[in-house]
């Protein structure tokens, strides 16, 4: 089984900047395709805020462009956020979501992560 791991998160002033990081734990991925960051403030519908696939561009919601860089490892299969002059709206609660298998043959499945609070304040 594996499970989705996230750190960095927590309450940083506007126009500062935190690195979220997501590793998987347990019995870890045979392969992973997609890998992306959502987050959801109170109130309002998860989003989409970046995404990368293996071998491929990142690509990002337009409130983030120019602000976030998303990466990500192959080999040890994590993916990082840094996020740099973060705003009051960019306050929510981000999760690591991961496409991939856990064994050669296996079916293509989302994992996700149990969240990690970002809190900018003004």
């Amino acid at each position: 089984q594996v499970q989705l791991v996230e750190s960095g998160g927590g309450l940083v002033q506007a126009g500062g900047s935190l690195r979220l990081s997501c590793a998987a734990s347990g019995s870890g991925f045979f392969s992973v395709n997609v890998m992306n960051w959502y987050r959801q403030a109170p109130g309002k519908q998860r989003e989409l805020v970046a995404a990368i696939r293996r071998g491929g561009s990142p690509n990002y919601a337009d409130s983030v462009k120019g602000r976030f860089t998303i990466s990500r490892d192959n080999v040890k299969n994590t993916v990082d956020l840094q996020m740099n002059t973060l705003k009051p709206a960019d306050t929510a609660v981000y999760y690591c979501n991961v496409v991939g298998r856990t064994w050669s043959g296996g079916p293509e499945l989302d994992y996700w992560g149990q969240g990690t609070q970002v809190t900018v304040s003004s």
